[in-house]
C-alpha cells in the first residue's frame, strides 16, 4: 500500500492511474496528423475530380455524399472500397503514396463518378 496524504492507496490503483495518464497524454512523436482532404459526391460526380497530395505522407479523404442515394468510393490501385450513404460523410485513411496517379470511381455510377489522386 502507498500512502497519499495519509490515505492508503492500493498499488494497482496507482498503476491504473499512471497508465491512464500515459495513454491520454498528447504524443510527441514528431509527426503531424494526416491531412484531411474534402471530396463531395454530388449529381453522381466527385468534386473535385482530381486531388493532389504530397507523396510519402498519409492523408485522410473526407467524403461527403450530397446525393439522394448511396455511392461507393472505390480504388483498385489503393485497395479501397467504402460505401458512403446518402447525406452522410465518411473518412477514409490512405497510406503514404509513391509519386504517381491513382484513379478512383463510384461503383454505383462508374460512368460519371470518376476521379484521381495525384501524389507529387
Amino acid at each position: 500500500m502507498l500512502r497519499i496524504e495519509g490515505a492508503a492507496v492500493p498499488k494497482i490503483v496507482v498503476s491504473l492511474l499512471l497508465a491512464l495518464v500515459a495513454f491520454t497524454a498528447p504524443r510527441a512523436s514528431g509527426q503531424d496528423a494526416p491531412t484531411g482532404i474534402p471530396i463531395t459526391i454530388e449529381n453522381n460526380r466527385f468534386v473535385p475530380s482530381e486531388v493532389k497530395v504530397q507523396a510519402g505522407k498519409p492523408f485522410v479523404l473526407v467524403v461527403t455524399n450530397k446525393d439522394a442515394k448511396s455511392e461507393e468510393f472505390e480504388s483498385k490501385e489503393l485497395r479501397i472500397e467504402k460505401v458512403i450513404p446518402a447525406g452522410k460523410t465518411a473518412s477514409i485513411r490512405v497510406r503514404a503514396l509513391k509519386p504517381g496517379t491513382y484513379p478512383f470511381f463510384g461503383e454505383f455510377n462508374s460512368k460519371t463518378a470518376q476521379g484521381r489522386i495525384v501524389a507529387e
